[in-house]
């Protein structure tokens, strides 16, 4: 029997505010107005506040999830907007993910947020896990293949990370909310196939699940920028299930992030049968239970764990050697709870239950 925890930490997700070439466009603007006392008016004041629509084509919670928020606290640490953990320090944008490499293959539409003008855009980097080609790889071009819009009312939305070949927009040209920009990617400095989301008004960040505010800090919304639609649509998941499956021999992570186990029957010879588990959004204190049942019920492997600290990204999995000559035929289980809480707060956060057939 073997098992194995691996885990990635919230800071290797960290993805760049800025489209590096493109940052003039606003920020000489909102220094001068600094400078000479005219600041913004606060939230309530303003006009050609923009209702943003989503800027990917996917189902929040089910196709893709939001890996990443803006960072609401004002030091060192992290917090998004609920006072949650999906981020990283100084984090400026919003990280619309796909669970693996086979959905970004699949093609998944980049959407503008609102009508606009394109005010620069940028294609031709490979799409490519900056951990394998490193940070220097990618400098000065950090957002990867990227779109900015400009709305009116000095609002901007940047959209980056996306497939090579994909832009489909030029400088100058008008968009309509809805409008195809491209396909998600793994363009830049990032490593998981995703859109960022950045808003900015007037060369500052805006977090769109707040609204423009004078408070720092978390666990408050002024008026959020997204429309009552896509409101909707946005549910605050905390944690979630990017993959599961089976596998004859021991995953590695960068194996679960491709989603290159897809596999619901394996031969009655295969070496190993292993159930693994790829999920986001594990915190502090979190207690894991993976379990691989077979076609009788006997337990064939148990894998628990306890994190210490909370991650952005993690993976379980648990299996078994082959030491007869074949492995039984039918239906094997394979069962995951990861449990959150204490006391009567406690309660199961991810559950997921899956079946294999061994023939």
């Amino acid at each position: 029997m073997f098992v194995r925890i691996a885990a990635i930490s919230s800071a290797s997700t960290r993805a760049p505010r800025y489209l590096v070439e493109e940052r003039h466009s606003c920020w000489w603007m909102a220094a001068l107005a600094t400078a000479v006392g005219l600041l913004a008016p606060p939230a309530h004041a303003m006009d050609n506040t923009p209702a943003f629509e989503l800027p990917i084509d996917c189902v929040p919670g089910q196709s893709c999830f939001i890996q990443n928020f803006v960072d609401r606290d004002p030091g060192p640490k992290f917090a998004d907007y609920t006072c949650g953990h999906l981020g990283y320090d100084d984090s400026g944008g919003t990280d619309f993910r796909l669970p693996t490499y086979r959905d970004m293959a699949a093609g998944v539409p980049v959407l503008a947020a609102a009508p606009g003008v394109v005010g620069a855009m940028r294609d031709g980097m490979a799409d490519v896990d900056v951990a394998e080609i490193g940070r220097a790889a990618v400098k000065g071009r950090e957002a990867g293949n990227s779109v900015i819009i400009r709305h009116s009312g000095g609002w901007e939305t940047q959209y980056s990370h996306m497939r090579k070949g994909s832009v489909r927009v030029k400088p100058g040209e008008h968009v309509k909310a809805g409008q195809v920009l491209g396909l998600v990617g793994l363009s830049g400095l990032t490593e998981f196939p995703h859109v960022e989301f950045a808003v900015r008004h007037k060369g500052m960040t805006v977090d769109p699940f707040v609204g423009l505010s004078d408070r720092q800090g978390c666990g408050f919304v002024a008026t959020p920028l997204w429309s009552a639609a896509a409101s909707k649509q946005l549910p605050y998941i905390p944690t979630g299930l990017l993959d599961a499956g089976f596998a004859a021999r021991r995953p590695q992570l960068a194996e679960l992030e491709r989603g290159i186990y897809t596999a619901d029957t394996l031969p009655a010879a295969s070496p190993a049968l292993v159930f693994w588990v790829y999920f986001f959004g594990a915190q502090a204190g979190d207690e894991a239970s993976l379990r691989l049942l077979g076609p009788d019920g006997t337990l064939l492997a148990e894998n628990r764990h306890r994190y210490e600290r909370s991650k952005a990204q993690a993976s379980v999995y648990g299996g078994k050697k082959l030491k007869l000559a074949a492995w039984p035929p039918g239906r094997y289980r394979g069962e995951f709870v990861l449990m959150r809480g204490s006391g009567d707060e406690r309660k199961a956060v991810l559950n997921v239950s899956k079946t294999l057939s061994v023939e």
